[in-house]
């Protein structure tokens, strides 16, 4: 792995040199896009759309639109806007892990000491592990401001990117009824089927299903054979009555 950031931690007065490294990788296929008369690459260019000639990427910098032109943004003021959190992911307050509403969840990434043996990073470490408590965050990456929570997983403190509230969509826009009966009888079978699936976590049970059966049909068609479809068989409902759908539901998993 290749550290990405480098910083710290801001844990009260004591700072923690880190290197943050991703935490996740793509499971998808890489595929091409290709010219279907005869395979060629497709190639995406950076055009001048006044000269109309390729711009070489040394020659290319960002800007902002302003009363009509552009003010031009360099690196150095990226950084400048807000030099502490370019380099300092400063823990503000510590919550409940489990009080972070999952849609608000983006991505993951591992912390590293700077030095091998750094006791306020395990003090940390082992600190979050004890509370239960997750540190609430903001910081500065790829010039944007993020939020995060900085939280243990195993041996590593691990900064999680989180969504700003106003990122979330409202309901008000769906179509949504609240005022629909659930009968006692339908909650009590609901919640015994609820249970019936109930089990510890273990993601390692699960894989990309999808990305393997994939990989075998272009493997199948490099050597000149034609992929088998399978095709969907609907299961018809023995009833419309939600109870009985419940109750068959039931009895399905049992004979499981």
């Amino acid at each position: 792995m290749r550290s990405i950031w480098k910083g710290s931690i801001g844990f009260g007065l004591v700072s923690i040199p880190i290197k943050l490294y991703s935490a996740v990788q793509t499971s998808a296929l890489d595929l091409d896009m290709l010219d279907s008369r005869d395979h060629a690459h497709i190639k995406f260019q950076r055009v001048n759309e006044n000269t109309k000639k390729e711009v070489p990427y040394d020659k290319i910098v960002k800007g902002y639109k302003y009363e009509n032109d552009y003010v031009i943004v360099e690196d150095a003021d990226f950084e400048a806007a807000a030099p502490e959190k370019s380099k300092v992911i400063e823990i503000e307050n510590f919550v409940d892990i489990t009080s972070v509403n999952p849609m608000f969840y983006e991505t993951s990434y591992y912390t590293e000491p700077e030095t091998k043996n750094n006791k306020a990073y395990a003090l940390l470490l082992e600190a979050l592990k004890k509370s239960g408590k997750a540190g609430l965050a903001r910081f500065v990456l790829r010039n944007t401001e993020s939020m995060c929570i900085v939280h243990p997983v195993d041996q590593a403190i691990v900064v999680t990117r989180i969504r700003f509230e106003q990122q979330i969509r409202d309901q008000s826009e769906l179509k949504l009824n609240d005022k629909v009966e659930v009968t006692k009888k339908e909650l009590d079978m609901g919640l015994a089927l609820i249970n019936q699936y109930a089990e510890d976590l273990d993601l390692s049970k699960y894989k990309d299903e999808y990305h393997t059966e994939l990989l075998k049909l272009i493997e199948a068609k490099a050597k000149g054979k034609r992929p088998t479809i399978k095709k969907l068989k609907p299961k018809a409902a023995k009833s419309d009555d939600l109870y009985d759908q419940l109750m068959n539901s039931l009895q399905v998993k049992k004979g499981a």
